[in-house]
């Protein structure tokens, strides 16, 4: 199984800096594009220190090696190349149709342009495209190099060859990828906000601590993290939004729990911020 040769990423952030990280331990050439200097700087450095961890792990060996495959760019014609550009924005649906136009427009007609979306419609996205045939989802999970799994999303327009090239790309990465079609949350974001949201329920009605509600997952189901420590490294402003999105879309099962508004309100975002369902300290 190969990578794709040249690889572009839209978005630098945490995402896109593991997506790019993943990439290039499967030996593509690969552009992250960010849209200031000073964030492209920041990507470069979040990548850079990604591959170095991953040497210390012994999952690479050589850096000069790795990072002269890599660079980051503000200007969206450095894509014009890429065989395969994933966006890696924010959750925000008018964002992510304003900049899939924008690299769309710059990429050759074989190319594939894929989102890392975890609940917005691929088929809603490519109705805003010119060529929705060659878009679809990838949808990584954070963190990204530590992750094993990657969804594979399916548009209403999607060429039927996808499926199988997107399942060569993922398995290069030495992950393992799922086919899904394309349906609201998908099916990972779907089944662990199920969990999430009542977990949070639970602890607004004092039925146990979130450190309890959290273990019983982690130890009765083998869960690696519980639902609430989970969502402190997603993020609750993420969580918040995918759930408002599901609510409007799947109906009221979904509605975001009180402590999750309350939280959120109150800037307790989670590990980036210090404080979340779990007190972290200075973010810093």
């Amino acid at each position: 199984m190969s990578a794709p040769d040249q690889v572009g990423v839209l978005g630098g952030g945490r995402m896109g800096a593991g997506i790019a990280h993943a990439f290039l331990l499967a030996g593509s050439d690969v552009t992250v594009v960010e849209s200031q200097r000073s964030w492209a700087d920041a990507a470069y450095e979040r990548v850079a220190s990604s591959v170095r961890t991953s040497i210390g792990r012994g999952a690479a060996s050589d850096e000069t090696e790795l990072l002269a495959r890599f660079r980051t760019s503000i200007d969206r014609m450095d894509f014009a190349d890429r065989q395969l550009v994933v966006e890696a924005i924010p959750e925000d649906l008018d964002m992510k149709v304003g900049a899939l136009r924008s690299v769309e427009a710059v990429l050759a007609d074989e190319a594939w342009l894929v989102t890392n979306t975890s609940s917005l419609s691929i088929t809603a996205l490519s109705d805003n495209l010119v060529r929705p045939a060659r878009f679809a989802g990838l949808h990584f999970f954070n963190p990204v190099p530590a992750s094993a799994l990657v969804e594979i999303v399916i548009g209403g327009h999607t060429d039927q060859d996808y499926a199988s090239q997107a399942s060569e790309w993922v398995a290069s990465l030495r992950k393992t990828g799922i086919v899904v079609h394309d349906s609201p949350g998908f099916a990972s974001t779907r089944l662990g906000l199920s969990i999430a949201l009542e977990a949070m329920r639970m602890l607004e009605e004092g039925v146990a601590s979130a450190a309890d509600i959290d273990t019983a997952m982690e130890l009765g189901y083998r869960h690696p993290a519980g639902p609430l420590r989970t969502t402190d490294i997603v993020g609750l402003d993420v969580r918040l939004a995918i759930s408002e999105y599901l609510a409007s879309t799947l109906g009221p099962r979904f509605e975001p729990p009180a402590i999750l508004r309350r939280l959120v309100a109150e800037g307790s975002l989670g590990r980036k911020t210090g404080r979340g369902f779990y007190d972290y300290g200075d973010p810093s």
